[in-house]
């Protein structure tokens, strides 16, 4: 887009009213209706009386045992959801479908990175899942045991991570990118006694070598027992003796059927890992009850999903996206997903697009940096193919920029499609502010906190404010937060309750408009103090990409003797786009105009690309330590190692 069509756009705060026939067939409008509640401002009233709200939408699951009571805060911040309820979140993504018409529905569309295509129904999945559920029990697997999966992009993953959950073992999913130390570490905090991986998976075009990996990590990880392999490749890999088998040989002539277990409300689901500030990572802990009850709720309405969508989440199961919103959810919704192995723009620019036209996707779910990546990729790509059946989009993983929304909106939702903006984190389970399809949208702006939420902004002293950056906060409990620290309470208390108590920190930096709309600015480390001036990196890096010579950038900041910190930029010029110190400075001046003086970047240096990780997620710990001429550390689970060298060699 044009740069003075944006400027005009974002200086009249221009509002994209939703189309009339989206809204009037939202799943959220027919409850509202049914509810008697007339617009959403009344809507977001009356879900402020929590107990009411969560305990109306609890009902749409299925309950071996229905909860005494909807919340308990009596030990605060250990809350506890539907209370002595019994559920298990395996019934419902699968078992309870095969009383309805929903058996012979497709679960999963699956296309591997070579071509290949696999499809699942219900009833399918129904299979595997108990299969593989009696094999875990022959294995000696049991309620309340961790299992680690270290699989990609495959069926067998979401498959995997159901069977846990039927017999109530607790699953902790390691990225598939992740090296051999990440693992080791992960499995030895969890103690897991089982470990799925595969021989390898394709990427690129190349075989990533899974097994072997698996195997370093597994040197010394005392507690795994039996390392399960899938074949994905048909590659030879080593197999221990008396620990290693093939998933295909496990679940040989095990039984179709397989009760599910009557799981507490508050029992523990799984655990996945997050970085900490620390360096150590956080092992977040999500139950059964409050965390299906939350996912459902917000897919459902958040991206309506109808009996004849294909929804397409583009994250990768080992991150919470794909736990949330590949696996469990759409599972209870009942929709068809559709999944990818590998690489988004591989072998040619168009594979994403080519992918939706070919599947028939209606509903697509992907970061702003795969957005912005497809920008500077060419607008030809995705004209290229017929992106009519999608129908609604959505943003996830960071603040989009203003130009990618619109360019997202026009190139790939044809300016017929709503965005659905979310904003979350792994310990928040669920969508927390989200537009619905009844929301009028502001490019940039992830609205408002959807119903059952409360969000605020906080300045130092907790005061909440307008139209000013402060602390992001969470004001209240809600179903599907995470319940603590893995073996760590009293870190879950310092990191998330403490700063200000009785409410969840959640570590961004975001302001509040005077229509309660929310704009997050980034993390809160991520946040450069100038002179006394807190400015948020994300502002930085927005301004420069709405440059109309920049495809990417990323900011940090740097020490410097006389302001405290200094900002230092790499940006990635588009395709057509020549180096130059006269673009340099013009960009410079460019980020000061935008933002104002004290935002000018000190140092700005042009680069081939910014290090990523394999889901498309820009990897700032490495940029803002090289930066300083600080170790890197880690960089296994970048998709482009090579882009961390070319940081030293920016012009």
């Amino acid at each position: 887009m044009a740069k003075k069509e944006l400027d005009v756009l974002l200086k009249e705060e221009r509002v994209f009213e939703p189309p009339e026939d989206l809204v009037e067939r939202s799943n959220i409008k027919q409850w509202m209706d049914e509810q008697g509640i007339a617009d959403y401002d009344e809507l977001l009233e009356k879900a402020e009386d929590r107990e009411w709200y969560w305990g109306e939408v609890a009902k749409e699951l299925d309950w071996f045992k229905p909860w005494d009571k909807v919340l308990d805060d009596s030990d605060a911040p250990f809350f506890k959801w539907f209370v002595n309820g019994k559920i298990n979140i395996t019934y419902n993504a699968v078992d309870r479908h095969m009383k309805t018409w929903h058996k012979n529905k497709v679960a999963y569309i699956w296309e591997g990175e070579p071509g290949d295509i696999k499809k699942l129904t219900y009833r399918d999945l129904y299979i595997e899942v108990n299969k593989f559920a009696n094999a875990l029990k022959s294995l000696g697997i049991k309620k309340g045991d961790r299992v680690g999966i270290y699989l990609p992009m495959v069926l067998e993953l979401p498959i995997a991570m159901l069977a846990c959950a039927k017999i109530g073992a607790i699953h902790s999913v390691v990225f598939s990118g992740f090296s051999a130390k990440s693992l080791r570490d992960r499995m030895n905090d969890c103690e897991a006694k089982l470990v799925i991986t595969c021989d390898g998976f394709y990427r690129r075009g190349k075989i990533v070598a899974s097994k072997e990996s698996a195997d370093e990590a597994l040197k010394d990880a005392p507690s795994v027992k039996n390392v399960v392999v899938v074949r994905r490749t048909g590659e030879d890999v080593d197999m221990h003796n008396d620990r290693d088998i093939y998933w295909d040989e496990l679940v040989e002539g095990e039984s179709t059927h397989a009760d599910a277990e009557e799981m507490d409300s508050e029992d523990i689901l799984y655990i996945l890992y997050t970085s900490g500030t620390t360096g150590r990572p956080k092992g977040i802990v999500h139950v059964q009850g409050g965390y299906a009850v939350g996912i459902y709720n917000t897919l459902k309405n958040v991206f309506d999903l109808k009996k004849e969508d294909i929804w397409w989440c583009a994250a990768d199961v080992g991150w919470v996206t794909g736990h949330s919103y590949i696996v469990y959810a759409p599972l209870i919704a009942g929709v068809t997903s559709f999944m990818y192995e590998g690489a988004p723009a591989y072998p040619h620019g168009d594979r994403w697009w080519e992918m939706v036209e070919k599947h028939g996707i209606t509903v697509l779910y992907t970061a702003p940096t795969a957005i912005r990546a497809h920008m500077r990729l060419g607008d030809e790509w995705p004209k290229k193919h017929n992106l009519s059946s999608l129908r609604l989009l959505g943003s996830v993983g960071e603040p989009i920029n203003p130009e990618a929304w619109i360019w997202y909106h026009k190139l790939i939702g044809n300016e017929k499609c709503q965005i659905m903006d979310t904003w979350w984190q792994t310990e928040t389970g669920n969508f927390m502010i989200s537009p619905l399809p009844i929301t009028p949208l502001k490019p940039g702006s992830a609205t408002r906190p959807l119903p059952g939420i409360t969000a605020d902004i906080f300045n130092e002293d907790g005061e909440s404010l307008i139209n000013k950056g402060g602390h992001l906060v969470i004001t209240a409990p809600w179903p599907a937060m995470l319940r603590t620290l893995y073996k760590d309470d009293e870190r879950y208390k310092e990191v998330y309750w403490s700063r200000f108590p009785g409410v969840y920190l959640a570590g961004d930096v975001a302001r509040k408009d005077s229509e309660g709309y929310f704009w997050i600015q980034g993390r809160s480390d991520d946040v450069v103090n100038i002179s006394g001036h807190r400015l948020g990196t994300m502002e930085v890096e927005s301004a420069l990409v709405s440059h109309p010579a920049v495809a990417e950038a990323a900011a940090v900041g740097i020490p410097h003797e006389i302001k405290g910190e200094a900002i230092k930029v790499y940006v990635v010029l588009k395709k057509d786009q020549t180096p130059s110190a006269e673009l340099k400075d013009e960009l410079r001046i460019w980020v000061g105009k935008e933002i104002g003086p004290i935002a000018r970047p000190d140092e700005l240096g042009f680069v081939e690309d910014l290090p990523k990780t394999r889901s498309g997620k820009i990897m700032r710990r490495v940029i803002k330590a090289k930066a300083k001429g600080e170790p890197v550390g880690d960089v296994s689970t970048l998709s482009n190692p090579e882009a961390v060298d070319g940081l030293d060699n920016a012009e």
